[in-house]
């Protein structure tokens, strides 16, 4: 979805920083700076590097939820026995971020909830206003790794965008109009 989202600012003209996870399986598009990242770490340091910096942040995924309480430098020997692995959560970066938006600065978070579409939007909702987003793209759990999203957009003051199946070409240029206003 990011990829769709770069792609659609730069046809559009605006100059492009792209953040791009390991687990990205799409090219980025020529044209736009881009920053891989492959921790949570990685992509915290990238956001505080750009975040100041840029006039719109869309969010479109995020690391992870949980990380391994300790990491392994080599290989695990099957011989060593049962591993118990225990998850930690992660810092939420988009929420440590609402602190340091300024004043026209846009953020558009993005959410992946399953259930009826008034039960997602209501926690989608709670997560916006947590984040500090301007605008939170609320994704069915199916939207993950397909070329589709059965998805609405809400904003502050209501449903910018309703609840419909869109490329995510065409969720990228709905998301691009309502960062620059167009109507």
């Amino acid at each position: 979805m990011g990829v769709a989202v770069a792609r659609a600012a730069i046809a559009a003209g605006h100059e492009v920083t792209l953040l791009l996870g390991a687990g990205a399986t799409a090219e980025p598009p020529e044209g736009c700076r881009t920053v891989r990242f492959t921790s949570v770490e990685d992509l915290r340091q990238a956001l505080d590097e750009h975040f100041g910096k840029c006039d719109a942040l869309v969010m479109s995924a995020a690391v992870g939820d949980f990380r391994p309480e300790r990491r392994s430098d080599g290989k695990l020997a099957r011989a060593d026995g049962p591993v118990t692995l225990r998850l930690l959560p992660t810092e939420d970066l988009l929420a440590a971020l609402a602190a340091k938006k300024r004043p026209g600065q846009k953020v558009i978070a993005f959410a992946v909830e399953a259930g009826a579409p008034e039960a997602a939007e209501a926690k989608a909702r709670a997560e916006m206003a947590a984040k500090g987003a301007d605008f939170v793209v609320v994704n069915a759990p199916a939207a993950m790794g397909s070329e589709a999203s059965e998805a609405c957009i809400l904003s502050v003051g209501g449903v910018a965008l309703p609840w419909a199946c869109r490329s995510k070409e065409e969720l990228a240029s709905e998301i691009l109009r309502l960062l620059t206003g167009e109507e």
